[in-house]
Order: C-alpha cells, then structure tokens, then sequence
C-alpha cells in the first residue's frame, strides 16, 4: 500500500510539473499582454500584475495589420491543408495499392524530401517564385508550404491505407467502380482518424511556419501571423505588450482544433504506425 501511494503522489507531482512547464507559457503571454509598460520594461517581472490594462490590445487591432495578417494565416494554412489531403491522398493510394516501375523508390523519397531541412531549400524556392511572380502573395506561400507537407500526409497515409481490407475495394471494382470512385467512396471514409491527423498536421505545420513566411513575403498585407510578429520590434525596441497579444490570439486555432479532434489523433497515428 506504501509503495502504491508513493507511486500515486510521484505520479501527480510530475504530471502536475509538466502541466505547468506546458501552461505557464501561455499564462505568460497572457498576463503580459494585460501589463502596463512599467511593470513590462521594469526591473522585476511580476509573475501576478498588480495593474491591468487593454492599451496592447487595442493598439494591436489599431495600430498594426495583425487582422488582415490573422486573415492570411487562415487562408494559407486551410488551403495548403486542403491540397495536402487532396495529393497526399492519391499520392498515398497508388503507393500502398497499385503497382507500377519505381514504386519503392517513390514511397521511399517521401519520406528523404520530407527530412530536407527547409533552410536548405528556401534559396531555390526563392527563385522558382521570383520567376513565376508569387513573391508577395498567399498564392506562392501555399504552393512553397505544400513542398513540406505533402510528403508527411502522403507517408502518414501510405500507411493507413494499408489496414483498410483490400477484398472491400475488390468487391467496389467488380460492382463496376473504378479506382478514382473506390478511393472515394471505400478508403477515405475508412480511414477518417488518419484524415484527421493528416489535417491536423498540415494546418499546424502551415500556421507556424516562419522562414518561407518572411523571406518570401516583404508585404505586410500579405504576411501571415507568424513573419508578422517581426514588425513588433524595431530595431532594439520591443513591443511586448503587442506581440505577447498577438502571440496569444494566433496560437488558439491549433490548441481549438487539436482539443476538438484529439481522440482522432491518438486513433490515426496508433493505427497508422502499428499496422502499416
């Protein structure tokens, strides 16, 4: 029984420390963001303010392009997550269902793209945006962002694909479906935790991405959140009231959507990695 009720309050205390080494940065940005300047650029940081202000937000939503940047930021990444499903899927079925020359290579160069450092690729893309005329706009950071999450939705599903029962989409090929309509209307629905993760995954790695961001967009009208929180400081000075509310609002979709669809995620990415 001592030994059981020692392992108990082990237990508690260090899931109860890292729910704090996971909670206490968005506190931080919270209460930060609600400090008057004095407390923010004093001596002392106070972890509890003892004065509260909304100046920081309102000069977020008045004095910078944080809407429109928070507006960019859900087109890119819904956008680039709706593509990423879309290829990766069909990528994903020919891999694990048809056979053709290369297909070993092919699965296994998902998998080498998707370990490029971005940094290293960031020059060439450069270029290849230059040349087309994307620079400054949403259109050249979708199509730049689905060079890192295609290969990921396309790997994730290769292998999930492979639990869904083969003899079921036989009997739709006999029905008279082709592979286009079996995919469609067998595979996808099957394989709902794996899209959910697939989605979730590219919109997060879409949201957060910085580099890509920065250096192929100069306009801040075309900039999503994350390149957007650079504007916050100039030169030695910091806006931290601002950026900490900026900071604050632009991490709730990921936290909203992977609350929403966390059971999805355990089931999709269990499944996918134990039996494919």
């Amino acid at each position: 029984m001592r030994r059981s009720r020692r392992k108990t309050v082990i237990t508690i205390l260090v899931m109860a420390g890292l729910l704090l080494w996971a909670v206490f940065p968005f506190y931080w940005m919270l209460v930060t963001s609600i400090k008057t300047n004095d407390e923010i650029y004093g001596p002392v940081a106070a972890i509890i303010p003892t004065t509260f202000t909304t100046q920081h937000w309102r000069e977020l939503f008045t004095r910078t392009a944080f809407v429109v940047q928070f507006r960019n930021s859900l087109i890119i990444s819904g956008s680039t997550t709706l593509l990423s499903m879309a290829i990766g899927s069909l990528g994903a079925y020919a891999v694990a269902r048809l056979q053709f020359a290369g297909r070993t290579i092919a699965a296994r160069s998902l998998i080498y793209s998707y370990l490029v450092p971005p940094a290293v690729l960031f020059i060439p893309l450069f270029q290849l945006m230059s040349s087309l005329g994307l620079l400054n706009s949403l259109q050249g950071l979708i199509i730049s962002y689905l060079t890192f999450t295609v290969p990921f939705c396309t790997w994730l599903l290769v292998g999930y694909f492979k639990t869904v029962p083969v003899e079921l989409e036989e009997a739709a090929l006999v029905d008279g479906c082709n592979r286009l309509t079996t995919l469609v209307r067998i595979t996808l629905p099957l394989s709902a935790p794996a899209l959910v993760v697939v989605a979730l995954f590219s919109f997060t790695l879409s949201w957060n991405e910085f580099l890509y961001a920065l250096v192929f967009n100069q306009d801040a009208n075309t900039r999503p959140v994350t390149a957007g929180l650079t504007a916050m400081a100039v030169e030695d000075v910091f806006f931290w009231g601002r950026m900490m509310a900026a900071a604050a609002l632009g991490s709730l979709p990921p936290i909203i959507l992977y609350t929403a669809a966390q059971r999805y995620v355990v089931r999709g990415l269990t499944l996918g990695a134990v039996k494919g």
